[in-house]
């Protein structure tokens, strides 16, 4: 039975009793809790960055914290989800943390779920900071007893849990999936990057592992001086998305035909998306190639949308799409344009390739791995907006983009969840066991200093 336990201020707590909220609204009393023995906390131990494919991991109890969750759309969201729904049909058992949310949530791979309030974050209303519950996560975290704690994101509740689980020498890990010092030099509050930096740097050096989607963004955070960082890849799921969810009728509602080339992105419509270029890319189609019939589809919502909207009538702003009907936007496009520049990984990319669309990007994360420029897609260097432009100016026939949908929905048909599941319990599970060594070792200079003082 998932269990809820609602975050309560201090005066509440002294108030009421302790309680556990199950998801058919029973109450219950908390069994008294045994607290754990405080634990040295481990910060500085030689990593081993080593996975072996294929071996069989101990099932674990495992602690998930995280600002952000389904039904809330957004990369990070969908990703731990997915690494979640992993972990769990591999016999692990889950604990979630996360802000309380507007909406009904499926918390339903959880053993148990704790809430916290939450914070809209400025210009991003859908997301949350969590309220940082110290007093309450070591609570948690004395009852669940988990075998590590994963962070997720950075915020206040992150950071509490870092220092919650520091405290009880819970061994920790964390993951980079955004890279909010970019984020900032697109919100006009450039002057606010060192201090990022030396906070993204104070919190991940402080956790046992650092997981990261890609070889760039180990390169971008050992740059910064955060170390003990391990790649765990992204999947996609094709089966939801497909070239087989082409839908003739969401063409039409576009005003498409047959021979009508249908651009689409996909994404938050915010600054560090760049979705201005898109539309510029579009508009240089249109001059370049004035005989052809064209549409531009943009998916998603954000705090540009109302701007964006003003730069032109014949862009189609679809808003916000979920489930069958975002795998139908995806298939019944013709090629999927992507200027985004801030990218630890960028699930989108994976996404259009698994549908039968050709990519338009930049050389960077997810596309940079996946995209065979001039077969599957088209790279252009980084900052080369001119250049984008031009790629984009030039599209090939309708057909020629066809036969490059195959190629990308090929090229990802292997890239399932379960290996980046397998490689995330790996990562945790070495984790674990150098947190084990660490405690041997210390017993045995403990029993040895008691030894010589004998």
């Amino acid at each position: 039975m998932n269990a809820v336990i609602n975050d309560l201020s201090r005066e509440e707590r002294l108030k009421q009793p302790d309680v556990v909220v199950k998801d058919d609204g029973a109450k219950e009393s908390l069994e008294p809790i045994k607290i754990a023995p405080e634990q040295s906390s481990l910060f500085n131990y030689k990593y081993n960055q080593n996975v072996t494919p294929n071996i069989q991991t101990p099932n674990r109890r495992i602690a998930l914290i995280t600002e952000t969750w389904p039904p809330e759309i957004n990369g990070v969201a969908h990703s731990i989800y997915q690494l979640a729904k992993g972990l769990k049909a591999n016999g692990n058992t889950l604990f979630l943390v996360r802000p309380a949310q507007s909406l009904a949530s499926d918390d339903s791979l959880a053993e148990q779920t704790m809430l916290v309030k939450g914070f809209a974050i400025p210009r991003y209303n859908t997301l949350q900071f969590g309220a940082p519950a110290y007093a309450r996560l070591k609570e948690f975290f004395k009852q669940t007893q988990p075998d590590v704690v994963h962070i997720v994101t950075e915020g206040p509740l992150g950071l509490a849990a870092l220092y919650a689980a520091r405290k009880l020498g819970i061994p920790v890990s964390s993951g980079f999936h955004s890279p909010f010092h970019e984020f900032s030099t697109y919100f006009g509050l450039s002057f606010l990057l060192a201090p990022i930096i030396s906070y993204l740097r104070y919190f991940h050096n402080r956790t046992d592992v650092t997981c990261v989607p890609s070889e760039k963004t180990v390169q971008q955070l050992e740059s910064m001086g955060i170390d003990r960082l391990k790649v765990v890849t992204r999947g996609v799921d094709i089966q939801r998305f497909s070239p087989q969810h082409r839908s003739q009728e969401l063409r039409k509602s576009w005003g498409a035909g047959e021979q009508t080339t249908v651009l689409l992105y996909v994404g938050r419509l915010s600054p560090e998306k760049n979705i201005d270029l898109v539309i510029a890319a579009f508009r240089e189609l249109q001059i370049e190639q004035s005989f052809r019939a064209v549409r531009l589809v943009l998916v998603g919502d954000g705090p540009e949308r109302q701007r964006l909207e003003k730069l032109g009538s014949d862009v189609i702003f679809a808003g916000m799409r979920t489930g069958n009907e975002l795998s139908q936007y995806y298939a019944s496009a013709d090629v999927f344009v992507f200027a985004s520049q801030v990218e630890t990984f960028g699930n989108v990319v994976p996404e259009a390739m698994a549908s039968g669309l050709p990519v338009l990007a930049f050389n960077d994360a997810a596309a940079g791995q996946l995209v065979d420029s001039g077969k599957s897609g088209w790279l252009c260097p980084l900052k080369d907006e001119w250049h984008f432009k031009q790629l984009t100016a030039g599209l090939p026939k309708q057909i020629e983009l066809q036969d490059m949908g195959k190629r990308a929905s090929q090229r990802v048909q292997q890239m399932g969840w379960q290996h980046a599941v397998v490689q995330f319990e790996q990562v945790l599970e070495q984790v674990i066991q150098q947190k084990q060594l660490s405690e041997v070792a210390s017993a045995g200079l403990a029993a040895d200093k008691e030894e010589i003082k004998e």
